[in-house]
């Protein structure tokens, strides 16, 4: 039986993380053909494993099923919503994860994203690309009204990065952070008062029955006309067809959008938007971000717990 098997395939060509295993796991198995793992396909790929790291690939009850000899899964990656916890604990198999390890790479690019769409670069760039030459208005970010929707690792990160700019921050969470709201001075609203008032909307939340689609069409046209809407969180998080009718009509300024409920995203029209900015999942994906969801899903391995305990 050899000792673990890594079915991720961007851990499996990273060469200070394969390395990292290898210390440990000299017999360790990696995903070398590249290949995406799922169903079949993955058990065959997991099977007579005692250990695994997995990143994308789903990890239910029917997958658990089939492999007996696993006991732990280290989770590369900060997002659980593609294993069934509840079925890895009734397997017995017990998971190893970190969250928050990106959460810096995920903060500064929403203060990216906030610049670049309240500044309207995108337009100013494409104006003189087609031979115009005229100063184009923009917001700047400071003094805005910033919504963080999810206060957890990231949104408190991403707290400390607005704070030279002066932005007066509202948030919204299902758990009241009563001190560190008190401390950094934010003031804690209901969802629908944070999307009312806010200048800057941005989601970090996970994906579950509590939060899928929680930005509805009824939602999204409570948003100022002004405002920005920014998902570097989860696809299936808000209505993307209500958006993009709201977009188009511009009844809202913009939106940076880095996740969707299908990836890569089957209506292409959004990328036609003027006022959309869309990047491929690339929230997390900075060098120092890869390099430290790596190391985590190692430690995991060594250290799992009980898998309801991330609930």
């Amino acid at each position: 039986m050899r000792s673990v098997a890594i079915a991720s395939r961007s851990f499996s060509k990273h060469p200070i993380l394969r390395s990292k295993v290898l210390e440990i796991y000299p017999d360790a198995k990696f995903n070398d053909k590249g290949l995406s793992l799922s169903g079949d396909s993955l058990v065959e790929f997991l099977s007579g494993h005692e250990k695994a790291i997995t990143a994308l690939e789903v990890i239910d009850d029917s997958i658990l099923s089939k492999l007996p000899n696993l006991k732990v899964i280290g989770k590369y990656g900060v997002g659980l919503d593609m294993i069934d916890l509840h079925a890895m604990k009734d397997r017995g198999v017990k998971l190893g994860w970190t969250g928050g390890v990106n959460k810096r790479s995920v903060s500064e690019l929403v203060i990216s994203f906030s610049v670049y769409l309240l500044h309207r670069v995108a337009f100013a760039n494409a104006e003189v690309r087609n031979g115009e030459w005229y100063q184009v208005k923009g917001r700047q970010l400071s003094d805005c009204t910033f919504g963080i929707v999810g206060c957890g690792h990231i949104g408190k990160d991403l707290v400390k990065l607005l704070k030279p700019f002066g932005c007066n921050i509202l948030a919204h969470d299902i758990i009241d952070f009563k001190e560190f709201y008190q401390e950094n001075n934010i003031t804690s609203v209901g969802l629908d008062e944070l999307l009312q008032k806010s200048d800057v909307v941005t989601l970090h939340l996970p994906k579950n029955d509590s939060t899928n689609n929680i930005l509805n069409k009824d939602r999204l046209q409570m948003l100022k006309k002004d405002a920005i809407l920014i998902n570097l969180a989860r696809g299936g998080l808000l209505d993307e067809s209500a958006l993009k009718k709201i977009l188009s009509e511009k009844n809202i300024a913009g939106a940076a959008l880095d996740v969707f409920s299908v990836e890569p995203p089957i209506d292409t029209d959004f990328a036609h938007l003027d006022n959309v900015l869309i990047t491929p999942h690339i929230g997390g994906s900075t060098e120092e971000a890869i390099l430290a969801m790596g190391l985590a899903a190692i430690d995991g391995l060594k250290n799992p717990k009980n898998p309801l305990k991330f609930l």
